[in-house]
């Protein structure tokens, strides 16, 4: 399988792009980025240096990948997403007599984004956070706590409402009073069986 890259893409030096994987127009990858095999990026993406991204990713249009960010297999970013990675930004020093470096320094702070996990389209991702594996961020959410494995979360900022399963679909939600347990619940969609222990998601037959 090729690589297949927009003639308008930026990528800097010693970047990877593993085979089969599509960057569109205007896409600016910075440099020592690690991008895996069959991912999409779409056009006018910026990924800035360093970044992890694993097999199988999809990124939307219009999507800002800060550095500090790993986003392992099989991830979805939709269009719009923005991610960040300091939690109190300033342009220069206290006295305003010298730019800040854009470098990573003691203020940057990681986020992870694990297998599988979605983000909808125009959410903003705080840093210092882990969206967990399965998990679905909906549309337009500010994201400021992690999310843990296959909640669903929602709203500014966001906050868990239920789970979803490997298939996207909603399995259960959450009452208004917080979270739940549950021995034995399955996907009406797809039927794959969970069980749910104070919020926390444990597959009892997960796909071979």
């Amino acid at each position: 399988m090729t690589v297949r890259i927009h003639p308008t893409a930026l990528i800097e030096e010693d970047v990877q792009i593993g085979p089969g994987t599509s960057v569109w127009d205007n896409v600016h990858i910075r440099r020592a980025a690690r991008i895996g095999e069959q991912c999409i990026i779409g056009e006018k993406t910026y990924i800035a240096y360093d970044v992890r991204i694993g097999h199988r990713v999809k990124i939307n249009a219009f999507v800002y990948i800060c550095a500090a960010v790993t986003i392992e297999d099989g991830v979805m970013i939709s269009a719009g997403t923005i991610f960040t990675n300091d939690r109190f930004p300033r342009a220069t020093t206290p006295d305003l007599k010298q730019l800040r470096s854009s470098d990573p320094d003691a203020h940057t702070l990681s986020t992870l984004v694990r297998e599988g996990a979605t983000i909808g389209a125009g959410c903003v991702i705080g840093c210092g956070l882990t969206i967990g594996r399965f998990a679905m961020v909906g549309m337009g959410s500010l994201v400021t706590k992690s999310v843990p494995d296959f909640h669903l979360a929602i709203g500014h900022p966001a906050s868990s409402i239920g789970c979803v399963c490997r298939c996207g679909q909603i399995f259960t939600r959450f009452p208004h009073q917080g979270l739940l347990s549950i021995s034995e619940v399955a996907c009406a969609a797809c039927g794959l069986v969970y069980s749910v222990l104070d919020g926390q998601v444990s597959e009892l037959a997960p796909p071979a």
